[in-house]
């Protein structure tokens, strides 16, 4: 009998071990899930001839001035996970006259109603864009960033703009 409680007792804290081990492995690799999207889109749409240029300062949207001339894509989507991580992928985002991008990079701008009413606009650095026509690749663009916007942010819009801000497409069909 004092041999089948030792084996017992042998099985009994190998298991536990076991358990101990397994949790430990779950506390040091982190959540095994993400923060959850508060925004997701499947659609964009590129400056229209009548929110290019400083021109007509009234038609900006939250102070995002649209490009100097019309654009133009061919698909948009992307998401904003609540703890500020964004994700945007667009393909053929063109001149809407040349159908060819001549911009290297591209940026994001999240523009949230904060909770006082007031605007905020939150930039993301710079992401490389393909050159050239689009039937050829060009104005294809990943941008992936992590931003502190703020909480609650309320209305999002998300932009892909140039280099100093002035946006090409907008969330939005």
């Amino acid at each position: 009998m004092t041999r089948r409680r030792t084996v017992s007792l042998a099985v009994m804290l190998a298991a536990l071990v076991a358990l101990a081990g397994m949790q430990a492995g779950t506390v040091l690799a982190g959540p095994a899930t993400s923060a959850p999207k508060f925004l997701e889109w499947n659609s964009m749409v590129g400056v229209p001839q009548a929110f290019t240029g400083t021109a007509m300062p009234q038609l900006n949207i939250r102070g995002v001035i649209g490009g100097g001339v019309p654009w133009t894509l061919t698909k948009g989507k992307g998401s904003i996970r609540a703890d500020g991580h964004l994700k945007i992928k667009v393909d053929g985002l063109v001149l809407a006259s040349t159908l060819s991008n001549p911009a290297t990079t591209f940026r994001a701008t999240v523009s949230c109603l904060t909770s006082t009413g007031d605007t905020m606009n939150v930039q993301t650095g710079t992401f490389p864009a393909t050159t050239g026509l689009a039937s050829e690749g060009g104005g294809d663009s990943t941008i992936e960033a992590d931003l502190a916007i703020p909480k609650p942010c309320i209305a999002p819009i998300v932009f892909v703009t140039s280099a100093t801000g002035s946006w090409f497409a907008v969330t939005g069909n």
